[in-house]
């Protein structure tokens, strides 16, 4: 039988959860055990699983999790050199070349372990199945806006999204804003969160980001960047793009690929951070670039992302999204290790 292992959250700041009480106490009942790690820093207390039905385990005993446990997390893996056994489902960052990917891909290939990335657990038409991106879109735009009116104070808290909304209906300084990849997940989350505060932004997606016109880019105050990329694609604003004396004065960059070919906006070269969520830069311009936003909503984006995925836990490892997933993953250490050969 298969079940299912949710590991503790080691990455700083993450307070959020692939899977809720709620969610594990459907697997339960449909006959599939439910392994929580204890968790001080999870947005739902352990005592909410346990309730649920679940059996609570020690912080950091995924290694000996049994052999047929999907092991389930959001952030990276402690950042160790040991290598890695079981199935893993979780956020890998190291398809796209990013700092480290080799190393990661390596503890894998050398434990005998399987990442099943959420990432890639996508549809037959290639669609995440499961995604934080509507408040990833949200939360930073939010960010942005609160940036803009002097009203974002660090470092930064977990909160609601009522308590957000209020805040954002407050901001009341005019301004002009460009949200790029509006159409997607990201890009609505941010046109919602700008409604709140009584924008009316500006929405570019495929057919006005294949032809860019930069100048009419740059005449905004803020840009919203919501466009996820898996090809390397011209940037949309390298240094040479900004002028410091211009209008555009910050970026609050949702998609945060800083660090590999597909980074769209190469003119900052560092994440920001909930201590430090805002950071200048030497062409003039600020910006946001936080890899965890959604876990300022943690609740309610858990939540949200539990119920898309749960039927995908149901199903495992049926479900022809693991599959993909599976050969994205095998493809990727065939990749690396012709790489390093």
């Amino acid at each position: 039988m298969n079940r299912i292992w949710l590991r503790h959250e080691h990455h700083p700041d993450e307070t959020r959860t692939p899977l809720t009480p709620q969610d594990a106490r459907r697997l339960i009942a449909d006959g599939i055990p439910v392994h929580i790690e204890r968790s001080d820093t999870r947005c739902f207390p352990d005592e909410e699983y346990r309730r649920a039905g679940c059996r609570l385990e020690g912080r950091g005993h995924w290694p000996a999790a049994p052999a047929d446990a999907l092991v389930l997390g959001l952030k990276a893996l402690p950042g160790t050199d040991r290598p890695v056994s079981g199935r893993h489902a979780y956020f890998g960052h190291c398809y796209k070349g990013q700092p480290g990917a080799g190393d990661l891909l390596g503890r894998f290939a050398a434990g005998g372990g399987e990442l099943l990335d959420l990432e890639s657990l996508t549809d037959a038409a290639g669609r995440r199945v499961a995604a934080f991106g509507y408040w990833a879109g949200f939360t930073g735009a939010a960010l942005a806006m609160l940036h803009w009116n002097g009203r974002l104070e660090a470092p930064l808290e977990p909160t609601e999204r009522s308590a957000l909304v209020a805040s954002l209906r407050r901001c009341r300084r005019p301004v002009r804003v460009l949200v790029t990849g509006s159409a997607g997940r990201c890009g609505r989350g941010a046109r919602e969160a700008l409604a709140a505060a009584g924008v009316e932004a500006t929405g570019w997606d495929v057919e006005e980001t294949r032809d860019l016109d930069r100048e009419a880019l740059t005449d905004h105050d803020l840009l919203i960047n919501a466009v996820l990329t898996d090809r390397p694609t011209e940037p949309f604003l390298s240094r040479r793009h900004l002028d410091p004396g211009g209008r555009l004065s910050l970026v609050a960059d949702v998609t945060c690929d800083v660090g590999t070919p597909y980074h769209l906006l190469p003119f900052y070269r560092d994440r920001t951070s909930w201590a430090a969520p805002v950071a200048d830069t030497d062409s003039g311009v600020a910006v946001i670039a936080i890899d965890n936003l959604p876990s300022l909503l943690p609740r309610e984006s858990s939540s949200d992302f539990s119920r898309q995925l749960l039927p995908y836990l149901l199903d495992f490892p049926r479900n022809e999204s693991w599959a993909r997933s599976r050969g994205a993953f095998r493809d990727a250490l065939a990749e690396s290790e012709t790489t390093h050969a």
